[in-house]
């Protein structure tokens, strides 16, 4: 299998299985003499693993990282910086009598189609389970942008859709994103969110979220304006998620429907500073940071995993009927936001090493 190396300058490759006996990923490319710690790590993989809340799946891992090179005396050498993270909580016996059909909703029939041969447990490589080394790697990115641009510098993602049921824009508060389940911003929405879950569960079935994230102290100049536009790879980076269905940067989608005056981000100067009168553009225009907000959002599809009875095929061609038991997310998205957070981390870093590497400043 290949292509599970992701950046330019900044990269990381992952390795492992859902049900195998570690996950891991290695980083090269990370500036030398930057503190990190595996504590350091662990802040976001917590954010991420599983067994939380009853709104994610009840699989029990620590997501204990270990760093095994890379770093001397607490400063990362320049070195492959190679992690590792043991799975613990591994019931492949859940799968067993599901491994010769094909879960609809799920890469199984075209993985298997495209080798072979296919892990069953857990979906093997094409697990969400990888997605914990692509937040190791995103904590250290978010470690080397913090050092270099400073505490201005942050990632914050949110929830803003489950199902239908969409926040209020307006009561965005950065400070509520942690102090709920939902990582949402607003919190008169949380108990209308943990309702519709519960109702979501109870049926058997799951549902969808849209993230959202703002990215802000990025500098001006980020980005190629042909081939490797900011947001070209941010939105790459963001559908290489798990269960990821689609990408908008800014005004995204709805910008098909404003006018050419509403859409486009006017821009004045005042007490000596430049200022964008608005951010439909999310930040980049022309493929290059604005110095404003970047704003992305990503939308993730319902679950595929449900107890509902699907129809399906077999790995012989033969109809039959499908129910996935075991432990699932009722919505796979809520566990997204640190991920979609690590994978912007990682693209903006790339970026920044590759504009200081031609221009200088």
């Amino acid at each position: 299998m290949s292509f599970n190396t992701f950046g330019k300058l900044f990269r990381f490759t992952t390795w492992g299985e859902s049900h195998g006996p570690a996950i891991g990923c290695v980083v090269d490319g990370c500036p030398p003499n930057i503190n990190l710690s595996e504590k350091d790590i662990q802040i976001e993989l917590n954010k991420r693993k599983p067994g939380q809340s009853k709104f994610v799946t009840q699989r029990k891992e620590k997501d204990q990282v270990e760093i095994l090179s890379g770093v001397f005396e607490g400063k990362t050498t320049g070195a492959p910086i190679s992690m590792i993270i043991f799975n613990e909580d591994t019931r492949s016996r859940d799968y067993e009598t599901i491994k010769n059909k094909f879960r609809p909703g799920h890469a199984d029939f075209t993985y298997f189609k495209k080798y072979g041969i296919r892990d069953y447990r857990g979906g093997g490589r094409q697990s969400a389970r990888e997605t914990a080394s692509r937040v190791a790697a995103g904590a250290i990115a978010k470690t080397v942008l913090i050092k270099l641009l400073g505490k201005k510098f942050n990632i914050t993602g949110g929830i803003t859709q489950i199902g239908p049921l969409m926040i209020n824009q307006a009561h965005w508060n950065d400070r509520e994103i942690r102090k709920n389940h939902f990582f949402c911003p607003d919190k008169e929405t949380v108990p209308v969110w943990e309702q519709y879950l519960l109702d979501i569960r109870k049926a058997g079935n799951s549902c969808g979220a849209i993230i959202e994230l703002r990215a802000r102290g990025v500098p001006v100049g980020l980005g190629a304006p042909i081939y490797s536009k900011l947001d070209q790879d941010i939105a790459s980076g963001l559908m290489s998620i798990n269960a990821v269905k689609g990408v908008n940067i800014g005004a995204g989608m709805n910008a098909a429907s404003l006018t050419g005056d509403t859409n486009s981000d006017q821009i004045r100067t005042k007490n000596g500073k430049i200022q964008f009168q608005s951010n439909h553009a999310g930040g980049i225009l022309g493929g290059i940071s604005t110095g404003q907000e970047i704003v992305v959002s990503f939308a993730v599809k319902p679950t595929s995993s449900i107890l509902k009875s699907r129809d399906t095929i077999d790995t012989k061609g033969k109809n039959t009927k499908i129910s996935v038991h075991g432990r699932h997310d009722p919505c796979v998205g809520i566990r997204a936001v640190p991920i979609g957070e690590a994978m912007l981390a990682c693209i903006l870093l790339d970026h920044l090493m590759m504009h200081k590497a031609q221009c200088e400043n």
